[in-house]
């Protein structure tokens, strides 16, 4: 899942600075969603709701307070359907004698996922949750088949797709939708 030429090509047309302001957009699970940043009194706080993202925060000026709270709202629904997506797949390679893996989340600059063979541990990057789920589940199953053939050979591609016949739409998608973004 090495997208370094993919990655690189897209720098120039990096999206601008954050400013985490309303009307905003960010993505979610392969979605744009605007976001309503709100004043509270109560807890600050990052809720997605009806086609909106809501950050609700004590400093509506306080720009790193805003991104901090984004950045662990994102890791949180991260961590959820990562996991989630492993649940669903690994019933797929099981059968296969494939050992079920924890999941480990980390930004990563030029792959969406790493299979850590010796330490039974998915590495999958944060910014995949901006992908659809779909896509998330392509990621973790490429990285599941690493466990039982821990190259890219013919024999990889075989069970590929064989598990998942339309991963090469998945992966386009990856490589040129959501990239496009980050």
């Amino acid at each position: 899942l090495k997208n370094v030429g993919q990655f690189k090509e897209v720098q120039p047309i990096k999206q601008s600075v954050r400013e985490y302001v309303s009307g905003e957009t960010f993505r979610y699970l392969g979605k744009q969603y605007r976001l309503r940043v709100q004043e509270t009194t109560e807890e600050e706080t990052v809720k997605y709701f009806r086609g909106f993202i809501y950050l609700y925060v004590k400093d509506t000026d306080n720009l790193n307070r805003k991104a901090k709270l984004m950045d662990e709202w994102y890791r949180r629904k991260a961590h959820l359907i990562f996991n989630e997506s492993l649940e669903r797949i690994y019933p797929l390679v099981e059968k296969y004698g494939v050992e079920k893996p924890s999941i480990d989340i980390r930004l990563m600059k030029a792959r969406w996922g790493s299979a850590l063979t010796e330490k039974n541990t998915i590495l999958l990057n944060s910014e995949l949750i901006k992908a659809p789920k779909y896509c998330i589940d392509y990621v973790v199953l490429h990285e599941l088949i690493h466990f039982k053939y821990n190259d890219h050979s013919e024999k990889f591609y075989q069970m590929l797709y064989s598990l998942m016949p339309d991963w090469e739409k998945r992966k386009a998608i990856l490589d040129e939708e959501i990239v496009k973004d980050l």
